[in-house]
């Protein structure tokens, strides 16, 4: 797989690998989604985020909305499990030399991190600072409700959330409530992809 792969073609081969890997329609019976609410559609992103040349698609695409913030970027990471692949996809894919650093942050604390680092409990990887621009890292967003807790978080420790990217937006009012925090939300792909 070649290195040069274009935005354009990251996105097409993206959005067949989720659709193959990661994607359920009901006929009949409704999932129930983490958000409470229920929906035909169902994106189930872990076989993407494991699977090598998603990651590297995934990689690709990512680099390419974090490279056209303005201002840079410091930080990476979102909230456990999600996201837990797409930093270290987003880390690794930054390559060496690069300051893009990364972070998990659990939903519920175990006290156990941020010894070394600083970082508050339930934040583990690289230290966070007060002033950092960090980007929220999302595997499927509904309504934004966990991400936006998450950014909530890291406003209150000093930094400034400059985004959240998403591989699948579902399109469920996710966008509003980003756009209400004054946080962008950038899909790589949405529902629409795929309905």
């Amino acid at each position: 797989m070649a290195e040069s792969t274009t935005i354009d073609d990251a996105r097409t081969r993206l959005i067949e690998k989720v659709r193959n890997l990661a994607y359920l329609c009901a006929d009949t019976e409704e999932f129930t989604l983490a958000s409470g609410r229920t929906s035909k559609h169902f994106f189930d992103t872990k076989p993407v985020m494991c699977d090598p040349e998603s990651a590297h698609l995934l990689g690709v695409l990512i680099h390419d909305r974090i490279d056209n913030i303005e201002g840079g970027v410091d930080v990476v990471g979102g909230l456990e499990l999600g996201a837990v692949p797409l930093t270290g996809i987003a880390i690794a894919k930054a390559g060496v030399g690069s300051s893009l650093r990364g972070f998990i942050m659990r939903k519920e604390p175990k006290g156990r991190g941020g010894r070394k680092t600083g970082n508050p409990p339930g934040i583990e990887g690289s230290t966070i600072q007060a002033g950092d621009r960090v980007v929220i890292l999302e595997d499927v967003t509904t309504t934004g409700g966990s991400a936006l807790k998450a950014c909530a978080r890291l406003q209150d420790m000093g930094c400034q959330v400059v985004a959240c990217i998403t591989i699948v937006d579902r399109e469920e009012g996710g966008q509003d409530a980003f756009s209400a925090a004054g946080i962008p939300l950038i899909p790589l792909t949405t529902l629409a992809d795929y309905a």
